[in-house]
């Protein structure tokens, strides 16, 4: 079963249109990332989906639920807000402890000592919020948002504005969360953790979906020439000459160096060719890396 579809899910206000025309289809227990510029539609998508507000037009199903039945698996729903607001003279454990009850858990004190330990607040249980920083309100958002065990987590940026310390156990927290078989939808401005964390990744400008699919299929659709970076024995100036020119037929772009090569193919399948010429002329590889677009340039290609 898809966790979340959406068909032609639109968000207008006035002329304005926010969200257009969005299909997503996202599996169970999958990490999907949902990225876009400031002002792209992703937090006002979250919001149609969660409830929060009604689409224009288009339709889309929670858990296997229309919209129209959304109400019946909001307790299935987990969301963490973009800013997440809390009562100052409220500790961790006591905004938990609220929580829970509107969501109407019946969680032990241990119970809420646990997931306030799962995102590293355990020192910070019986501390009022006002005394917090920014990253640990970030946390105990993340809390609130799982305190309910949800089949379906939206996380809207869940790492802006912490340290790098905090960014990498979050991270191991959303894949804690995911191999129990929750379905995470995150949003976020920080696209080496999103390329790592997801299974499959969606980019949206103004309101539509540029590109969609796995980080591999993105590669592939985005990629260009192949470079090839190979680390080597030392080489004469003599054995460079003759190295450069049997690649002549072959390559696109080559550069020999003494230690150090680059060459540039058209396809991928000329690499295991470009690997064999140094052992036919008995040049020892310690290294062949294959140079692939990251998330983040592919990201700005877009624009």
């Amino acid at each position: 079963m898809e966790a979340l579809q959406t068909n032609q899910l639109t968000k207008t206000y006035g002329k304005k249109t926010v969200v257009d025309s969005v299909d997503l289809h996202i599996p169970e227990g999958t990490i999907f990332g949902f990225l876009g510029k400031n002002g792209a539609g992703k937090s006002t998508f979250i919001n149609m989906v969660s409830g929060l507000i009604k689409p224009s037009s288009g339709s889309f199903e929670v858990l296997g639920q229309p919209e129209k039945r959304l109400e019946s698996i909001q307790k299935e729903i987990g969301v963490l807000p973009d800013y997440s607001t809390f009562y100052d003279d409220l500790t961790a454990y006591q905004h938990l402890n609220y929580f829970q009850k509107l969501v109407k858990q019946s969680l032990s004190k241990q119970d809420i000592i646990h997931v306030l330990t799962q995102v590293g607040l355990e020192d910070a249980v019986h501390v009022k919020v006002k005394k917090f920083s920014f990253g640990m309100k970030k946390k105990l958002g993340i809390a609130q948002s799982i305190i309910h065990q949800p089949k379906l987590l939206f996380l809207d940026e869940p790492t802006s504005g912490v340290d790098a310390n905090a960014v990498l156990n979050i991270h191991a927290l959303i894949k804690e969360i995911a191999s129990q078989g929750t379905t995470i939808l995150l949003t976020s401005h920080n696209l080496n953790g999103v390329e790592k964390l997801c299974d499959e990744i969606a980019i949206t400008n103004k309101g539509s979906i540029q590109t969609q699919g796995t980080m591999k299929q993105l590669r592939e659709q985005y990629q260009q020439d192949i470079v090839i970076h190979i680390h080597h024995r030392a080489l004469s100036e003599k054995e460079q000459v003759h190295l450069q020119s049997s690649f002549t037929a072959l390559v696109e772009k080559i550069q020999i160096g003494e230690t150090d090569s680059e060459i540039i193919v058209a396809s991928k399948e000329y690499i295991p060719h470009v690997n064999k010429q140094f052992v036919r002329q008995d040049i020892d590889v310690f290294r062949l890396e294959v140079e692939e677009p990251s998330l983040e340039e592919i990201f700005l290609n877009l624009e």
